[in-house]
């Protein structure tokens, strides 16, 4: 649900002006960026770098949340850039932009990520429910240089 939807838009614009391709190799204020393997720790390491972003910047409240949904961005991206032949690593981006967070992961595959109808039985096909039911809105991003950054929003509280 968004709260603010004013907000979110002007957050949202700010990242589709700058280009997430640009966004993944700038150095910028508050903004963290990290390279991750296709391995599956990948995900561990994806989930210590938001946590420990997020407590340097004061906004441990979204730690729980924002693991989560890291992990699992991060699984899709490990499982499903496997088949885009793995042209370079999946990156991690964290930024800022206050009231929000935006948390992305890019990787090399161009395929559209398509959510599912959860099967709470299944072991697998809930992972963009998961980013929908904790985020404040997600969606993705075609990069000029092929693939895609998926994100996902998150209002703080400060």
């Amino acid at each position: 649900m968004v709260e603010d939807p004013l907000a979110t838009a002007d957050c949202l614009q700010i990242t589709r002006e700058m280009g997430f391709d640009r966004l993944l190799s700038a150095d910028q204020p508050y903004t963290t960026s990290c390279p991750l393997p296709f391995q599956a720790d990948s995900v561990k390491t994806a989930r210590d770098v938001t946590r420990s972003t997020l407590l340097r910047w004061g906004l441990s409240e979204l730690s729980d949340d924002a693991a989560l949904v890291v992990s699992e961005l991060v699984t899709n991206a490990v499982r499903y850039a496997v088949y885009a032949g793995a042209r370079r690593d999946i990156q991690l981006l964290l930024m800022r932009i206050t009231p929000h967070v935006l948390l992305a992961v890019a990787d090399p595959s161009d395929d559209v990520p398509t959510p599912k109808e959860p099967d709470f039985v299944s072991e697998n096909g809930r992972g963009l429910y998961i980013v929908e039911t904790y985020s404040q809105c997600w969606g993705w991003d075609p990069l000029a240089r092929g693939g895609k950054a998926v994100w996902a929003l998150f209002r703080t509280e400060s």
